[in-house]
């Protein structure tokens, strides 16, 4: 039986891990070095860091911190921020990461998930998607550029394209969620979950370790991230991991 992970994420701005409420109102959370050497022996099953406006300024994701952060994980590890061609890719997976994300380039050139893929292998290639509701039309558009500029792409629709071209996993992001600590949006990630045959890391609203549970048993998730709740020790990887395993899920 494949084990449910728990995966604490960095969002990076200016050498800093900051967190928000959907995708504004940023506030320091400490330094990505200091918070990956904690999160690796708090028994956290991967990292994400994420240069959260390498893309919307048009800057390439910090190798340096990228290379400092590696050197003390001992777990997978996934950067995005900024990764628009195979060379981009190279440098972050030479820095020592296992896997890349890449949102707001896959967009914009779908073909990048399939060049990644082939040379690197899909394990390596995750879509980041930052999902939005729509009251108008009752659909989930995909939003880029750190969750700016809205697309004409429907959520299931991109995703299911998104693997066809060699995704070997999906970041699955609440905009709408995203902060509020009121639980993962599980109708929006089972949508997405059902769709497509790959993993599904579900991100946006965690707040309290029942929400991790409702997110892989509601929304059929196969791993789910979250940030300030972790950073700010509201509550800790080994608590939620406690709590899920007197639930039944089957944890690491």
């Amino acid at each position: 039986m494949i084990t449910k992970r728990i995966i604490p994420c960095l969002d990076v701005k200016d050498g800093r891990v900051v967190k928000g409420i959907q995708f504004v109102e940023l506030r320091d959370a400490g330094d990505p070095v200091e918070l990956a050497k904690f999160y690796d022996e708090e028994g956290a099953d991967e990292l994400v860091f994420l240069d959260i406006s390498a893309s919307h300024e048009g800057r390439k994701t910090m190798v340096e911190v990228v290379a400092q952060v590696a050197a003390k994980l001992a777990i997978p590890f996934t950067v995005g921020g900024g990764i628009n061609t195979l060379e981009d890719m190279k440098k972050i997976l030479r820095a020592g990461a296992d896997k890349v994300s890449i949102n707001t380039s896959a967009v914009q050139n779908p073909g990048l998930i399939t060049e990644g893929a082939q040379f690197f292998g899909s394990q390596c290639i995750v879509v980041a998607i930052d999902a939005k509701y729509d009251k108008m039309t009752g659909k989930y558009f995909v939003y880029t550029h750190g969750g700016r500029k809205r697309t004409d792409w429907e959520i299931v629709d991109w995703a299911k394209e998104a693997v066809k071209r060699g995704a070997g996993e999906i970041l699955l992001t609440s905009m709408d969620a995203d902060g509020g600590k009121n639980g993962f949006d599980v109708k929006l990630t089972r949508m997405v979950s059902e769709a497509v045959t790959v993993p599904v890391i579900a991100s946006g609203g965690a707040g309290e370790a029942q929400h991790f549970y409702e997110a892989f048993q509601e929304g059929l998730a196969d791993a789910a991230l979250a940030a300030s709740i972790f950073h700010y020790k509201e509550t800790s990887v080994k608590e939620v991991k406690r709590y899920l395993r007197r639930q039944g899920v089957n944890i690491r």
